[in-house]
């Protein structure tokens, strides 16, 4: 079914309709303000949508897109490779290989984000900086599956709404640079941009972008994701098993122990449901949906997994669920947008106190033309004090073109600072801020905080200092195993998923 448009009959005056939702977490901001997305001729209008789109929505557009179209426009972040016949080669085999996920549960996530930009349910995205060869192993990818499992409990229990969970992992290799070389003693070779390209020894051939590595990360993406769905539908999820999610470091930590609080309640309430005669063994009682995610930066090897669907004939990228454009690579006429514009996929746009009102609202209506709720999600990394300066005016802008989007604040990059020992760390206390900040804008603005996009791991990691346990500068080196960015460890993140309680 195509898209339809729905006029409403109200005055001009009537620009906001006035929500009261019945979680607690929002009842607190006593009136929530939705924005109808058009203003025409005098009447509203709602640009509607069926979960499904057909090829010919995408055809608002004047310039006809395919999956190769990218290569029409500037290229930014995309390695050079030496051998282009070998590269070519690997993504031959790429495309001819199975879709690691399917263009069903997309839709189904993007129905879910059009909930959260309507405050009905709540973000939590999060998982490795940059995932890597060197640290695969199915423990730490249960780790971090079971802590987004604690945290979503957590959330839920405070904020009384639905959690999605999005993970960065199955895909999240590539890494931005904002400088392509890296000198080291006098030595100056290219920069380390991820495992799918090439590796962080400091040698002239460790350095040298390998195609073979896109095949490593397809089948390490496969096999993430493999364990995550039998983690998620295995029985592993399910609610009973609450109190046996605490992670052994963590069990007799400040937040370990209000994690266990939480969960004696929850068991007291699945207890009480049974004595009831109600049953818990119903599977919304016993799996959890579970999604992934990552930064789409390799062109090329993005275009090898994109599939066109056969249900709607829409062209999905089958790496993740979901896929942003970062800061660096996200200008208007630019090969990552193009190529975004044109999958179905949910999309997010990361944010940061260079975005102009103006060209937010341009990068919205390329990337979804038709205003369907879910599609966008914008993921705020500003700082607390740019945070609060410069968000309400991109609201502003936003809410004043009609567009429908769900907000996100990711805390992390906007606090990166360099530790006196050298090493890259973020502090605890300015993520908190930048929260804070980030929920006083919405209330203030009348608007949803729609989730949080964290870097953050199921290991005990000391790369954030701050927290319950009190990471210090002196702390860093003891276990810094970060290949990019500095991770919440799983007591910081459990604190995140307390905010508010």
């Amino acid at each position: 079914m195509a898209f339809s448009m729905t006029y409403l009959s109200l005055t001009p005056t009537a620009f906001f309709q006035t929500v009261f939702p019945n979680n607690q977490s929002i009842q607190k901001n006593a009136r929530i303000r939705i924005p109808l997305p058009l203003f025409k001729n005098n009447r509203f209008v709602i640009r509607s949508s069926s979960s499904i789109l057909t090829p010919d929505s995408w055809k608002t557009s004047t310039t006809p897109w395919t999956p190769d179209s990218w290569k029409t426009k500037k290229v930014l972040q995309i390695p050079k490779y030496p051998e282009e016949d070998k590269l070519d080669e690997v993504l031959n085999t790429l495309q001819s290989y199975p879709p690691l996920v399917f263009a069903g549960e997309a839709r189904k996530l993007e129905e879910k984000l059009a909930d959260a930009a309507f405050g009905k349910a709540f973000l939590l995205q999060g998982g490795d900086c940059a995932e890597s060869f060197k640290e695969f192993n199915g423990n730490i990818i249960r780790d971090t599956f079971r802590l987004m499992l604690q945290m979503g409990v957590s959330i839920i229990f405070g904020g009384q709404m639905s959690i999605i969970k999005v993970a960065r992992m199955a895909g999240q290799f590539a890494k931005p640079r904002s400088d392509p070389f890296e000198t080291r003693d006098g030595v100056t070779l290219p920069s380390y941009q991820g495992d799918n390209i090439n590796s962080d020894a400091f040698n002239e051939k460790a350095r040298l972008p390998d195609p073979e590595r896109l095949l490593r990360s397809y089948s390490q993406s496969a096999a993430t994701l493999n364990l995550l769905r039998a983690f998620a539908s295995g029985g592993y999820a399910a609610i009973q098993r609450v109190s046996q999610w605490n992670l052994d470091f963590v069990n007799h930590s400040e937040q370990g122990n209000r994690y266990m609080e939480l969960a004696q309640k929850v068991d007291e309430a699945l207890g009480f449901m049974q004595a009831s005669g109600l049953t818990t063994d119903d599977p919304i009682m016993t799996t959890t949906e579970f999604y992934t995610s990552h930064e789409c930066l390799h062109l090329p090897y993005e275009q090898a997994l994109t599939r066109e669907d056969s249900t709607s004939g829409l062209y999905y990228d089958c790496s993740a669920h979901m896929l942003w454009v970062g800061e660096r690579t996200r200008q208007l006429d630019g090969a990552h947008v193009e190529f975004l514009r044109g999958i179905a996929n949910p999309l997010g746009i990361k944010v940061s106190d260079k975005m102009e009102p103006s060209e937010l609202v341009k990068i919205c209506e390329i990337l979804n033309p038709l205003n369907k709720p879910g599609r966008i999600t914008i993921i705020v990394r500003m700082g607390a004090e740019k945070l609060r300066a410069n968000l309400p005016h991109l609201i502003r802008a936003i809410r004043l073109a009609g567009i429908i989007v769900t907000w996100v604040s990711d805390p992390m990059h906007g606090n990166t600072t360099i530790a006196p020992c050298g090493l890259k760390t973020r502090s605890f206390d300015a993520i908190r801020d930048e929260l804070v900040a980030f929920f006083d804008v919405h209330e203030q603005e009348g608007t949803f905080p729609g989730g949080v996009h964290l870097e953050m791991t199921g290991q005990n990691v000391t790369e954030c200092i701050g927290g319950s346990k009190c990471v210090t500068y002196d702390d860093l080196n003891s276990r810094y195993h970060t290949h990019c960015d500095p991770r919440l460890n799983a007591s910081q993140s459990l604190a995140v998923g307390f905010f508010g309680l």
